[in-house]
């Protein structure tokens, strides 16, 4: 049986602060790593993200602080300054009780702050290793009273350049310093490092198939490659999540897929290496906030990200090592709750996907792309359960006493099927799929089952009807900018969102042409929109907005 925190041995006062956090019983990480790291003892750990190893090296390192000695103690190495927070902000939890001081260190924040917090004293640092090692250079970070250092995410560290930076600071620390380092694979010169600057470590290795999070439902779609981004639109119509983490394998596939999806009125947001940290933390600033769903971004980009409300996970581009696979699922199904992880997969990938599963032992349900009326009764499924979640909470009565004078003219069923109409708007034709069922390109030549290629319809470049005119309750605008001015679908629904208070969903299609722009918005938000684009600009220009005239249908 799993040992308590009490048995583990650490403080009471400790145990307080983590059990009103809502930990139970430690993870198997925690449990193999905390008593040694009590002990004194060098560790190096194999687990992912998401197995709970940041409790597992900060608990330890409370419990043994000289909270007298207002001097650094501890001394915690992370690959990016998303990390860095998180870490610095799981030590403030858990010292709950405790006077402990934590200081995160990282570029892009004015050094001036970090100068006069460690003139004050901290206990507990860290940081990235390009920061660290500025201060060691100016002479503000003094190393001289280090008792434990951590490597965490010692493999990403690797991957950015980071192992000469990581040696300068080890060989600042002590020889008698305690060392530990986390790492989700353990390559060759990760191995050779701490060959080098552990002594006498002992080995934790969590397998696979203990990381993956039983609360993950895992399913794949098997698709080609022409058809792969309407296959992503489908499955997101279908499975609305609430807030979803989308992985592409380079920087290019990150912008090129966020465009589209932003064209589509979907909230998406982009993150790769290539932001400024200014860019970072608005994209995860409005990620976090819920105002952009959709969180399009490369691997190493969202290392360290650690954001509980993920519902799904969706691997637009397979990965190419089962690691890697299960450390992006590791993003949902955060903190107890369920999670869904989506993988698109050409048939040229398939061995990669067997590949996966055998190391992971995890079963991937293959699962039918989901047609338009799938669509729509799932939508009518979430709109009857929403209907029963209201019925349960009350507070009907003034709608009561509206419904029961219309009740002596109709019928109740009459009645719900009419505010249903208002609601909804009006379904459309099930029988007809726009899009039909998204292609599976064969392995070689010819479609492989006999029947003929169809064709499909064109679609406007933003969702939506694509006819002559707007959508049923919308109004298009006309806007005098256009391409030439280097504006973007995602320009237009930032500005619209942020400054008329809109939700990105709510905007509709939008059109983009050299010089001039169109765009439908809610009919009864048409006028706050006019005003606030009146009020702001687009790229830094002034722009002129107004109601389009009505298109011509000749």
């Amino acid at each position: 049986m799993t040992a308590t925190f009490q048995e583990l041995g650490l403080s009471e006062s400790l145990v307080k602060a983590i059990t009103e956090l809502g930990y139970e019983e430690p993870t198997p990480i925690q449990a193999r790593t905390i008593r040694l790291m009590l002990e004194g003892t060098d560790v190096i750990a194999q687990a992912q993200t998401g197995t709970g190893k940041t409790a597992a090296f900060a608990l330890p390192i409370i419990d043994k602080l000289d909270t007298s000695l207002h001097a650094p103690q501890a001394l915690v190495l992370t690959p990016t300054r998303e990390l860095a927070v998180q870490v610095a902000e799981a030590f403030h939890s858990y010292a709950k009780y405790g006077n402990v001081s934590v200081l995160p260190v990282y570029g892009g924040q004015p050094i001036e702050r970090q100068l006069r917090a460690l003139d004050r004293g901290v206990q507990v640092v860290v940081g990235t290793p390009g920061r660290l090692l500025d201060h060691i250079r100016r002479g503000t970070l003094q190393l001289g009273q280090v008792r434990t250092v951590i490597l965490d995410e010692a493999d990403e560290m690797l991957d950015m350049g980071f192992i000469e930076d990581i040696e300068t600071i080890l060989q600042e620390t002590p020889d008698t310093r305690q060392t530990a380092l986390f790492s989700a694979t353990i390559p060759g010169p990760v191995a050779a490092l701490a060959q080098r600057y552990l002594r006498a470590p002992q080995r934790i290795t969590i397998q696979a198939e203990q990381m993956t999070v039983p609360q993950i439902r895992q399913t794949y779609y098997e698709v080609g490659g022409r058809d792969k981004f309407e296959v992503l639109a489908r499955i997101l119509d279908y499975e609305s999540p609430g807030s979803a983490i989308i992985f592409c394998r380079t920087k290019s596939e990150v912008d090129a897929l966020g465009e589209r999806l932003v064209a589509r009125a979907l909230p998406a947001e982009t993150l790769h290496g290539d932001l400024s940290q200014v860019q970072r933390d608005r994209v995860m600033g409005r990620f976090r906030s819920g105002q952009a769903e959709l969180l399009v971004a490369t691997d190493v980009a969202a290392r360290g990200l650690d954001i509980e409300h993920v519902s799904h996970v969706i691997n637009y581009d397979i990965p190419l090592d089962p690691e890697i696979y299960v450390h992006r699922i590791g993003r949902t199904g955060r903190a107890g709750r369920a999670g869904c992880a989506i993988t698109l997969v050409k048939p040229r990938e398939r061995r990669l996907l067997q590949e996966i599963q055998r190391a992971t032992g995890a079963t991937i349900q293959r699962m039918r792309i989901p047609t338009i009326a799938d669509v729509i009764a799932r939508r009518r499924e979430s709109f009857k359960e929403t209907l029963r979640e209201t019925i349960a909470e009350g507070g009907l009565e003034p709608y009561s006493i509206m419904a029961e004078e219309l009740g002596e003219e109709y019928s109740p069923t009459d009645l719900a099927a009419a505010a249903f109409k208002l609601l909804l708007g009006t379904p459309p034709d099930e029988t007809e799929d726009a899009l039909a069922e998204p292609e599976v390109e064969p392995e070689r030549g010819g479609r492989g089952d006999g029947r003929p290629r169809r064709r499909r319809a064109e679609r406007p470049e933003r969702g939506g009807r694509g006819g002559f005119g707007p959508e049923p309750g919308m109004t298009r605008l006309y806007l005098d900018i256009g391409r030439d001015d280097g504006v973007r679908p995602g320009d237009i629904v930032g500005a619209i969102a942020n400054e008329a208070s809109i939700p990105g969903r709510a905007i509709g299609v939008i059109e983009l042409y050299e010089r001039f722009s169109f765009v439908e918005v809610p009919s009864n938000q048409s006028d706050r929109v006019l005003r606030a684009l009146k009020q702001t600009t687009i790229r830094g220009r002034k722009i002129a907005a107004s109601v389009a005239r009505p298109r011509r249908q000749d």
